[in-house]
This record gives structure tokens, sequence and C-alpha cells, in this order.
């Protein structure tokens, strides 16, 4: 008997670090228990890995405002904890590190000092939503998504370029719930995981000086549809262009080809929130992934390398 589609391979990935007990927090702050909001079960939510130029990586903790580097043998420092809420973290070829906070805006981390300075909460006198991830570009452009609660029933869900030279453009304003996003490696296509809609989507990307005078957004469409679980939370691109997908409430990171065709899920072995993916290790053939409620990072081999972002300097 034939099937028309073949199942993509499974594996489990393995445990490579879990954030120790001493530091599993236990009470919030006054303002996010005043929001309703309780306290994670494991005391933690991790997300946001990147790793910085000597293979150390970063981690957010959401709800608890801090940041951790995790070293080559897997124990974890904390690094900054301030009054905020981190999520996406990127690091850009020539080491800085911004983070996308959800209450304070686009912030960047010394990581020497363990503080944080705001780079940009707003755009034209308007605060961001939520924003949520962000990834850079070759050439030092920064682009991020502002989520805040959007959803299909309030698509305004947002995602900003924020130029070298310090232009912030708003290149769509139509999507509900925009989280991670990855570019390919021409440049020229920017991959957004759309929660609420369940999906990856394609945004190609104009340059600068064609139908509009700092570049924009043509022809945005569907790349790939999912199914089940609270939709695509954080992606990695790999260098055939290949997407990693962290799919929570299934607990599995899905890998797709540059024509967006499965051929890999992932499973978490601890709990079913997996929500981020990097690749790392020596020959970037190593997938990183977040278990977010679980505070674990784990790890899985892959058959393609990671994208490696080059120096614009």
């Amino acid at each position: 008997m034939s099937t028309l589609f073949a199942p993509p391979q499974r594996i489990t990935a393995s445990v490579f670090a879990e954030l120790p007990a001493a530091l599993r927090a236990k009470r919030l702050s006054a303002e996010r228990m005043a929001s309703g909001r309780s306290v994670p079960k494991y005391g933690c939510f991790l997300e946001g890995p990147a790793f910085d130029r000597a293979g150390n990586l970063y981690v957010t903790d959401i709800p608890f405002g801090r940041i951790f580097r995790v070293d080559a043998g897997g124990s974890f420092t904390l690094v900054a904890e301030y009054d905020g809420e981190p999520n996406g973290l990127a690091i850009d070829a020539d080491g800085r590190i911004l983070v996308a906070d959800y209450r304070q805006g686009l912030l960047e981390l010394d990581p020497e000092g363990g503080t944080v300075r705001v780079v940009v909460d707003g755009y034209r006198a308007e605060r961001f939503k939520g924003i949520n991830d962000l990834t850079f570009a070759d050439n030092g452009d920064l682009y991020f998504t502002d989520q805040g609660q959007t959803a299909l029933d309030d698509p305004t869900g947002r995602v900003y370029r924020l130029r070298a030279d310090g232009a912030l453009d708003r290149l769509a304003d139509n999507l509900p719930s925009p989280n991670g996003l990855v570019l390919n490696d021409a440049q020229n296509i920017l991959y957004v995981a759309v929660t609420r809609a369940n999906a990856v989507w394609r945004l190609p990307l104009l340059a600068q000086g064609t139908r509009h005078p700092a570049g924009g957004i043509a022809r945005m469409g569907l790349f790939i549809q999912l199914s089940g679980g609270r939709g695509p939370d954080g992606m990695a691109i790999d260098a055939e262009d290949g997407l990693a997908v962290a799919h929570p409430d299934l607990g599995a990171v899905w890998l797709f080809d540059r024509r967006g065709e499965p051929v890999l899920r992932i499973d978490s072995p601890k709990s079913d929130v997996v929500t981020n993916v990097a690749h790392g290790g020596p020959d970037g053939r190593t997938l990183y992934i977040v278990d977010s409620e679980a505070g674990c990072i784990l790890t899985a081999p892959v058959p393609v390398p990671g994208r490696l972002l080059r120096s614009h300097r």
C-alpha cells in the first residue's frame, strides 16, 4: 500500500543543560501579580537562545526579567536581572547583544556590567504593543516583531526594521501574532512565525528605492501551514535556507527544506512547551532547543549547518 505523503523522520532530543534549582524563582514582581499572572510551574520560562562569538549561549527568563549565559559545559550564570520581560535575544556579527522586551521595547545588554539600556520603545510617538523576537541582517539592519496580544480577531501585529543608520521602518501591520523571524541567505525574504494563524508567512523584501523610498514588503504570502498546538514560535534558518520551527504544545521542532517540505520532527523528552531554537556546535550541525516550561536546553543533530551571520563592517 502506498501513501501520498511520507511522514518526516522523527527523533528525540537530548538534555544539554537544566536551570539549577537555586536559580528557579518563587515569586513574581508586584506588577505581574497585579496583572493576574501566576508563577510558572518550574520557576522560570526560558526563551531567546543566541550564541556569542566565544560559544556561550544566552537565554532569557521572561517572567522574572533575567538573562542567563550557558557555557559549553551547560553551567548557567546570571548575567542580568531587571524590571522587564525579556523575550527574544540576538547577537550581531560584532558581538552586540539586543533584547526584545515585552514591556520596555528594544534593549541593548551590557553582559559585563549586567545592565540594559533602551534603544527604541515605539514608532512615531506610539509605543510598541509588546515586541517579541528579532534577527539581524548581514548589513547590520535589525528586524523585529511587535506581537502584543494580537490574534485572529485582532490581526494588527507588526514587523519593524531598525536600519543600521538608526532609522526605524514599519514593514507590516496586519499579522495575527507575529513571533519568531529569520532572513534567507540572499537577504531578500523574511520568514515570520505567525502564532495565532498557526503558520509561517513569507515576506519578500523590496530593495530601497523600489516603490518605497526605504524599501518594504511585496506580495506577502503563506509559506507553511501548520496544525495543532498553539502555533509556531521561534525559528532558525540553515545554510540551505531550510527552517527549524519550534511548535509549542506539540513539544516539537519541525525541520523544513527551502521549499517548505517537512524533513524531520524533533521531540522534547521533557515538556510540551518547546519555544525556540538556535544552531550551534563546532560545525553548526547541532540544534539547541529551549524547553521553556521545563527550564531546559536540549540538543539534536541536524543534517545541514546553521546559516552564519556575515559581518557588515
